[in-house]
């Protein structure tokens, strides 16, 4: 980096940071667009000297807006800690309403049918199939870990599990019902009015059944992956190959968007800094276009949410179309397009060998992959 493109960027910091006397709304929306605002403003730097500046400026920040633990001393990422709600009623019943296909128009699906809980937290599929029969417009992210997220899916256009869910079950082309035809539903089961009235001292209603929901998916959190327990001491949790991948991964760049607890969730970014992903496309989908088809900001165009890479190696395909398959692939686009690196094929192997070790567990036992799943 030049000496004054470096001192350009840093002295703009404190103009994105310097006015944050704000709602509590408006911070968790403008930190991570000054981290992607500063990784725009550096330009055609090496990662690693673009890696100290956004994690010293942007992820402590962003880190503390989602409550997720603080990282270990000298590390940028934190291992998952705690269990989740407490209250088991209202898990199990969030749970119950989770694996009912009544929560669908004409009974034909439920949440668990594209968020697999005996896998991967998704289904595997490039793009899931929508109730009008046509693929949807984004890969189905996995369930698992959401609640850690900073906003919810790829376009960070809902900032709770209840936004989401109301209009997850709302859209036409998910699980297409009303309040008018789903409350009734439950409200005529014995089994639901007996729990409802056990757990809310009320008959089934909207703010119940989002609050159901809601409370069981933030118990779906996945602790004890291997780098995890290496986060807390136990250095022979992951192997020689491992670490060094987890080195590499930190000097090529890729922390300084996927850091925290759940190892990315917590930021905004575009897809595409040095390189444009979407170059070799005839057309541009709406879901391309990211963030920018509800904002109508430009300097929202292509810009995502950056997903977790938590139990990244059992949630193939990729990306926000899943446009690929292979993990060792997905991490050489990543290296083109965002860090305008191209890595070689052993670094990346090794950096594959290290995502690896974020795979964690649900009930004690590991995720396994949905997508190996529809291969067999």
């Amino acid at each position: 980096m030049e000496p004054m493109t470096r001192a350009v960027a840093l002295l703009d910091l404190p103009l994105i940071f310097g006015d944050l006397l704000v709602s509590a709304d408006d911070l968790r929306d403008r930190i991570p667009q000054a981290h992607s605002m500063a990784h725009e403003q550096i330009g055609k730097v090496r990662a690693g000297l673009f890696v100290p500046l956004c994690l010293a400026a942007a992820a402590p920040f962003a880190l503390a807006l989602v409550n997720q633990p603080a990282p270990p001393i000298g590390e940028p990422i934190a291992p998952i800690v705690g269990i989740g709600p407490s209250d088991q009623a209202k898990i199990a019943l969030g749970e119950s309403l989770f694996n009912d296909v009544r929560l669908s128009h004409d009974d034909v699906i439920a949440c668990s049918g594209c968020h697999r809980l005996d896998l991967s937290g998704d289904d595997g599929r490039a793009r899931s199939t929508a109730a009008d029969g046509e693929p949807l417009d984004f890969n189905t992210p996995t369930v698992f870990n959401a609640t850690l997220d900073f906003r919810l899916n790829w376009r960070g256009n809902f900032r709770t599990l209840e936004e989401q869910n109301e209009a997850a079950l709302l859209d036409d082309r998910l699980m297409n019902t009303s309040w008018e035809e789903l409350l009734p539903k439950l409200r005529s089961d014995p089994d639901y009015s007996r729990r409802f009235a056990d757990v809310y001292g009320a008959a089934p209603g909207q703010a119940e059944v989002l609050d159901a929901l809601a409370i069981f998916q933030r118990s779906l959190i996945t602790p004890n992956a291997r780098f995890d327990r290496y986060l807390k001491g136990e250095r022979g949790a992951i192997t020689a190959d491992e670490e060094h991948g987890y080195q590499l991964f930190k000097a090529y760049g890729c922390i300084a968007c996927h850091q925290g607890a759940n190892v990315g969730g917590n930021l905004f970014q575009k897809f595409g800094i040095f390189q444009d992903p979407f170059a070799g496309q005839k057309t541009l989908s709406q879901a391309d276009l990211g963030r920018f088809a509800i904002t109508g900001a430009e300097s929202d165009r292509h810009v995502f949410r950056v997903p977790s890479l938590r139990n990244v190696a059992v949630t193939a395909p990729y990306f926000h179309d899943g446009r690929t398959a292979s993990l060792g692939q997905a991490v050489r686009i990543m290296a083109r397009n965002q860090l305008g690196r191209e890595i070689d094929q052993r670094d990346a192997d090794l950096i594959v060998e290290f995502l690896g070790t974020l795979t964690g567990e649900y009930r004690g036992q590991p995720l396994t992959s949905a997508a190996d799943r529809l291969q067999q």
